[in-house]
């Protein structure tokens, strides 16, 4: 019983020192393992890589979208319980693969530079017009043609003139008399000095004693013969012009000043001019008279600048090119921020003002109101403050992000469930106007529900897609006068649309759509910037396609396009008559980039 009850203590301590030792060397090791494992999954729970357009697809590496072709982003967990709820959380990893940069917004003295295009003319008060004082039959024209320069005092043409042989018989009759009746002298020297006879010119005559039939006309000013009124052999009355004589010492510079940009410019300010017949070499001028009224037709008003001209450089009818570097009145303390900051809707302007907490660096979506561009710029009215910090690239990034976190966005300003469809820019459509559909190309197929439209509206419909078409010919060709000259044509079609055609829904559906067509096409028509025109064709292009696709045309197929690359790589779509590619947004620097993305055949 002792050997038993000894073999049993030892075998139970032998027992208790195995559990022991297996204790310290695998349940450390194995908790160390456990929490190496939890911490790499963490690792690799920040690094999720997903499509903005299509959250489904996830992956743990970088790389494109099987579906769109797109960038995939990185998807960051939000650990911060302390963070904004509307707040989207940005790892320094993801802000540095989307290119994420940020500037801190501060108020500026706002300079634009106003880019004018206008021709030389002649200074209206420096043009004159040489009549003959002498009526008669013209027998000998000295200047024969235009562009010639005469000086003061010049014969510029003869005169046969029946009525001035009669005028000096009775000068000669009178001569006889003058002792006797001097007011009948006078009054007969008087009369051929009405006729602008000179002094010497009469005293010859009397000298002579015979009267003359041809009399000289000369030029009462100096100056370059702009245009030549008769011929020989012409009758002429008293006071007839017979040249049209311009001093061109001195010129105007005529600058078109569109209606955007009026309110940058105002009298006193200087222009900076280049003409193309004169390379390497600028002139400069000052503006001293803007017209109050606006063109029509061009809508744009004419902006004069002064200019000596006494070497003769400035020839009229010459085409010039201008620069004013002009300040907005009252704007002195706003807040100015890069253009790329602001992602416009065409409703709603809005920027991600930057934050930085425990966890990390966070971004929240703020709207605010843009004032007048200036061309790489914004003025900020409201919604910013100065030293407020914002991201000023890789904003679609952080807004994609945003909308698949389910948080504010730009196209969904109080958040909600992520968008898994492409952007149309901004377009209304809502789930009674339109369906969206994904395929699995990735091609957007907008079905709509049928309206009953008639032949007679959609012909109308179909004048206002042409007009459009002639807007994207001419961003084709990158010309921004005639994107804005096409846009006001554009714009009357829209106006011509006859609304009184449609009943119920389909009146309701044209109300909607009618006023984002006339927010975009004034857009157009009332910049001469072609960024900011392309930017507004964008948004055009998707609300005409909403609008086709609900009311239709008649006897047409239309292409829907899109372009990758457009706006910083964001894309853009636009219609077109042809499958033939030919990009609105780049013209020739890249005419070919997009594909065809449907095909609408009415």
């Amino acid at each position: 019983m002792k050997i038993n009850r000894k073999l049993i203590i030892i075998t139970t301590a032998a027992v208790l020192s195995g559990f022991l030792l297996g204790w310290l060397i695998f349940g450390g090791s194995g908790r160390k393992a456990t929490d190496e494992h939890q911490h790499e999954t963490e690792i690799a729970g920040e690094m999720i890589w997903t499509c903005s357009m299509h959250p489904q697809i996830r992956q743990n590496e970088p790389g494109d979208c099987p579906i769109c072709g797109m960038d995939l982003i990185p998807l960051v967990a939000d650990k911060d319980e302390d963070l904004d709820p509307e707040a989207i959380r940005m790892s320094s990893v993801a802000m540095q693969l989307a290119n994420i940069s940020t500037a801190v917004a501060g108020s500026m003295d706002p300079v634009k530079s106003v880019r004018l295009t206008g021709k030389i003319q002649p200074d209206e008060r420096l043009v004159f017009s040489q009549s003959s004082h002498i009526p008669g039959r013209i027998e000998k024209l000295t200047v024969n043609f235009t562009g010639e320069y005469v000086s003061k005092g010049d014969v510029i043409a003869s005169v046969y003139s029946p009525e001035l042989v009669t005028a000096q018989e009775e000068l000669f009759e009178a001569r006889k008399i003058a002792e006797t009746q001097p007011q009948l002298y006078n009054a007969a020297m008087e009369k051929l000095r009405n006729w602008k006879l000179s002094e010497n010119q009469i005293e010859e005559i009397l000298q002579s004693g015979t009267s003359k039939e041809t009399f000289d006309i000369q030029a009462d000013v100096s100056g370059y013969i702009m245009q030549r009124k008769v011929n020989t052999g012409d009758y002429i009355g008293k006071g007839k012009v017979i040249y049209e004589i311009a001093d061109l010492s001195r010129v105007w510079v005529i600058f078109d000043v569109y209606e955007s940009d009026i309110q940058w410019i105002k009298r006193g300010d200087e222009v900076r001019f280049i003409i193309a017949s004169h390379p390497g070499e600028s002139f400069r001028g000052r503006i001293t008279f803007l017209d109050p009224v606006i063109d029509p037709v061009k809508r744009t008003a004419r902006a004069r600048v002064e200019a000596n001209n006494s070497s003769l450089k400035l020839k009229p009818e010459m085409f010039v090119s201008g620069t004013v570097s002009a300040r907005l009145t009252g704007k002195s303390d706003n807040i100015v921020v890069p253009r790329s900051a602001v992602m416009w809707t065409g409703k709603r302007s809005v920027v991600y003002v930057k934050s930085t907490t425990e966890g990390g660096v966070n971004f929240v979506m703020r709207e605010v109101t843009i004032g007048p561009s200036l061309g790489d710029s914004y003025i900020i009215e409201s919604g910013l403050q100065a030293g407020e910090e914002i991201a000023v690239s890789g904003t679609f990034s952080i807004d994609a992000a945003a909308q698949l976190a389910g948080k504010p966005s730009m196209m969904s300003p109080e958040g909600g469930p992520a968008i898994t469809g492409h952007d149309h820019g901004g377009a209304t459509m809502s789930g009674t106007a339109a369906d969206m559909d994904q395929t699995g190309s990735g091609v957007i197929v907008m079905t709509q529900k049928p309206v009953n439209i008639s032949s007679e509206f959609k012909s109308q419909m179909t004048g206002v897609y042409d007009a459009y078409l002639k807007i994207k010919d001419a961003f084709i060709a990158s010309d921004a006068k005639i994107a804005g000259e096409e846009a006001i044509k554009a714009r009357n079609a829209i106006e011509a649309v006859d609304m009184g055609l449609l009943e119920g829904d389909a009146h309701n559906k044209w109300m909607q759509q009618l006023k984002t067509l006339r927010q975009s096409i004034n857009s157009i028509a009332g910049s001469s910037d072609i960024e900011v025109q392309r930017t507004a064709f964008s948004d055009l292009s998707n609300n005409l396609y909403t609008a086709i696709k609900t009311f239709g045309l008649a006897d047409k197929t239309v292409f829907y396009q899109f372009c990758p690359m457009a706006f910083d790589n964001k894309g853009a779509y636009w219609l077109s008559e042809t499958e033939t590619i030919r990009n609105p947004y780049f013209g020739d620097a890249m005419l070919k980039c997009g594909e065809t993305k449907e095909t609408l055949t009415f």
